[in-house]
């Protein structure tokens, strides 16, 4: 299964819901798509939803740790939301939790960036 993107912005928030897998196969498409949503949307902080993604190996793990610390250059956050077990403890073994903040939903996330849902 492939990876699907969904992307939508919210103020200053860009909204990423992912689906499917991503894997190195992926990540470098998913990479160069999400660099130009953040020059195009003037992004400051992203919300990624993966509730959906089934599979996520360490080259995802890159891709989201280099869009990270475009976000902080911008004085912005990220936060996840949703996230499939598998996924999460992927994270959780990773440290990303460290980092990047955890919310249960969309609308929780939007208000953590003060943003109403």
């Amino acid at each position: 299964m492939s990876l699907i993107t969904d992307w939508k912005t919210k103020e200053n928030v860009l909204l990423v819901r992912l689906s499917g897998e991503l894997d190195h196969h992926e990540a470098e498409q998913f990479k160069k798509e999400w660099q130009t949503m953040i020059k195009e949307t003037k992004t400051e902080h992203v919300i990624m939803n993966l509730e959906q993604l089934t599979f996520m190996d360490s080259s995802g793990l890159g891709v989201i740790l280099g869009r990270y610390k475009e976000i902080k250059q911008r004085d912005g956050e990220m936060v996840v939301c949703s996230i499939s077990p598998a996924v999460k403890r992927l994270f959780e073994l990773s440290g990303l939790f460290k980092i990047i903040r955890l919310e249960e939903n969309e609308s929780f996330a939007l208000l953590r960036l003060g943003v109403a849902s």
